[in-house]
């Protein structure tokens, strides 16, 4: 991809990033349905209309690349790990009890957060992959282990008090004040820290654990830095909106963390075989490349298409049952709701409707 094309992109994202937080800081304030749908709207078609620009002006006759498909299978793919990563900043949001009119001020925070640390990412993964071959076999375990652990741990009530949190309560006065996106504030003479100080040192840990798990992933679809990064500021720009409208159909979601592993077992297993084909390695085959089936593109596309599918599907139709047994929808007594359980709209109970 030409330097044009990153700087307008880059250039886009800045400017795009700049009127949310102006309108944001402007009048921060819960925002309604209606609103929420637009902007998600907007950035949703974004995405589909970069897609297909890609792949008229970088795919076609005579090219060895299909850029267009590899930017879809990755747009979904960290937009469905994205959705995943709401349960998280739900329970960040009920840990700590942020009023609702300032959590688009965190999340937007948050988000500009990941989008740094994603870029690092993207940087690093790049360098690592134009020099080291034999990176792929690294990156394919670690997805091969992350799925691993999905299945195995998807409780993650104690994810908003993580250890540097901890460590922040130690180390610093705290204060009970809220006051917008202001992280010091005075009392008694005294300089204490606000709420949204721990709120963004927690939505930014838990942003810089998600790259570690989202930029393997998505360099198992692509290799091309540029449809990383593109991948991920289009997942990552309607998330605010797609935490506000999503609300309680999050809960719903019972199975996503089942179909995300899945997901990438299967991107892990791409890896590999793609490491095997690429090998370098003395001690694999006497370092020659192994004659391995690899994954084609638009089987990867399939496959992430199917598989969200079907989560999205089975966990609507089985947490509905449950629902209309009297359960939560994870199937446990209605008594027992945690603050994993915890929607935007019941973060707040004294809020103003908007």
């Amino acid at each position: 991809m030409s330097t044009l094309e990153w700087s307008i992109t880059i250039g886009v994202t800045i400017a795009v990033l700049l009127f949310d937080i102006i309108v944001v800081a402007r009048k921060p304030h819960e925002p309604s349905i209606k609103e929420c749908s637009i902007y998600l709207s907007i950035y949703v078609s974004m995405a589909i209309a970069f897609g297909l620009w890609v792949i008229y002006f970088h795919d076609g006759p005579g090219k060895d690349e299909d850029y267009g498909l590899q930017f879809f299978a990755g747009w979904l793919t960290e937009y469905s790990l994205s959705v995943d990563n709401l349960f998280i900043f739900l329970i960040i949001m009920a840990s700590f009890k942020v009023p609702r009119k300032y959590q688009q001020e965190a999340l937007l925070v948050g988000i500009i957060i990941a989008i740094v640390f994603r870029g690092i990412f993207i940087a690093i993964g790049a360098v690592a992959i134009n020099n080291f071959s034999w990176i792929f076999y690294l990156f394919g375990a670690f997805l091969l282990y992350t799925a691993i652990k999905l299945v195995s741990d998807t409780d993650h009530d104690d994810d908003a008090d993580n250890a540097v949190v901890k460590f922040a309560r130690k180390r610093f006065t705290l204060s009970d004040q809220w006051d917008g996106l202001k992280l010091v504030v005075k009392e008694n003479g005294k300089r204490a820290v606000t709420p949204m100080f721990l709120v963004i040192i927690a939505l930014g840990t838990t942003d810089l654990l998600f790259a570690l798990d989202s930029i393997p992933a998505i360099y198992g679809l692509t290799k091309e830095p540029y449809l990383v990064f593109t991948a991920n500021v289009f997942a990552l720009m309607g998330l605010r909106q797609l935490y506000f409208l999503l609300g309680d159909l999050l809960k719903r979601l019972i199975y996503l963390s089942q179909g995300l592993a899945f997901l990438l077992a299967f991107i892990g297993v791409k890896l590999v075989l793609h490491a095997l084909h690429e090998n370098e390695l003395p001690f694999i085959n006497g370092g020659e490349k192994v004659p391995v089936y690899e994954i084609p593109t638009l089987l990867s596309l399939g496959v992430i298409v199917g598989t969200l599918s079907i989560t999205a599907i089975v966990s609507l139709v089985v947490s509905g049952r449950r629902v209309r047994a009297g359960l939560n929808p994870d199937g446990s007594p209605v008594e027992d709701a945690g603050p994993s359980d915890a929607t935007p709209e019941t973060v707040d109970e004294d809020r103003k409707p908007s």
